[in-house]
This record gives structure tokens, C-alpha cells and sequence, in this order.
């Protein structure tokens, strides 16, 4: 159907966020694009098993779905795992600035106790605090999901789309798109 370097996904994405905004369950993912690209950055737990899953294999996929104009994104690619020991400064600095983006009381759910472990009965005795000056906590991952397939239904208009990433000859990201049947 058509190529572009510029991701074609993304402003249809876009477009369906903000028309379905009104509706309070569309709103559990947050999205955030790197630096105006078509990477997804997602900040977690890294004590959360997803994360060793994600070392081991490091490919996911984003399904979201809009109730009320009846359109699927399905959003497939490789994950880059970016927690406090990654060797780079270059991801170690994209990771201090996802956690300063994040609000304090967001920040403190990375000082509550481990994701999955049973809760004491009991209240816990201190409640965490946090400096609001100091860069990410151990427990703060961010998750950079770069996108290489979308699948995108509209069960409304009976259309469906699938992007695919590759790259030009000159080496730099590439989107083609093709209509199928649903």
C-alpha cells in the first residue's frame, strides 16, 4: 500500500486516544514516545517477574482495544530493559528522566514492598519517603518497547491495517502498510 519513514501508526493511534478520552477505563496505559519517535517507553517494578521473562526473551506486545469506536492496535516488538545496572549513560540518563516525569506519589509505589509477596497483616509500622531531588530507585525499570509490527482493526468500518518496520538502503527505519481483509 504505501511506505514512509515517519511511523503512519502513530497518528492513527493518536487520533483514537483523544476520541475515546472521555472514558475512564481507556486510561490504565500511559503513553509515552521517546524523544517524538515511534518507541514506547514504560516505567515498572523491575522486581516484578516480567522483567526476568523480558531478559530471557525480550519481545512483547501492547493490545489495546476502544470500546466505543470499536478499534484494536495490536502492538508487537522488541523490549529494552533499562534498570539501574544497564552500562550505558546514554539509557541511564533516558531512565532518570522517565523518573523525574513521573509524579512523587507515582515514584513512591517503587518503595512499597515486593510486587507479589504476601501482605503482613498488620499495617507497616513507617511509611516510605522519598526526596524528591534524588534520581530512581533501585526498584524503578523502564521498559522501551521499539514497535516492529501494528495490527490495527476497525471492527466499525470493517479495515484493517498492518504496518511493518524494516530498513531503507541507507540503513534507517522504514514503515510500509498494507490493507487486509479482516
Amino acid at each position: 500500500m504505501g511506505s514512509s519513514s515517519a511511523a503512519p501508526w502513530k497518528q492513527l493511534l493518536l487520533s483514537s486516544i483523544q476520541a475515546n478520552s472521555h472514558l475512564k477505563h481507556y486510561s490504565y496505559f500511559q503513553l509515552r514516545f521517546q524523544d517524538d519517535g515511534d518507541k514506547i517507553l514504560i516505567n515498572t517494578d523491575n522486581r516484578s517477574r516480567k522483567i526476568d521473562e523480558l531478559k530471557h526473551c525480550p519481545f512483547a506486545e501492547i493490545c489495546w482495544y476502544f470500546t466505543e469506536s470499536w478499534e484494536q492496535f495490536r502492538i508487537n516488538g522488541s523490549v529494552d530493559v533499562i534498570d539501574g545496572t544497564n552500562p550505558d549513560p546514554v539509557k541511564l540518563e533516558q531512565r532518570e528522566k522517565s523518573w523525574f516525569a513521573c509524579s512523587p506519589k507515582s515514584r513512591l509505589q517503587y518503595m512499597a514492598p515486593t510486587p507479589r509477596l504476601p501482605s503482613l497483616s498488620e499495617p507497616p509500622s513507617e511509611i516510605p519517603s522519598l526526596d524528591p531531588s534524588i534520581g530512581p530507585v533501585a526498584a524503578f525499570c523502564l521498559l522501551v518497547l521499539d514497535p516492529a509490527q501494528i495490527d490495527y482493526l476497525n471492527l466499525k468500518s470493517n479495515e484493517r491495517l498492518i504496518f511493518t518496520s524494516g530498513l531503507s538502503s541507507d540503513g534507517k527505519k522504514l514503515w510500509t502498510s498494507e490493507k487486509v481483509n479482516p
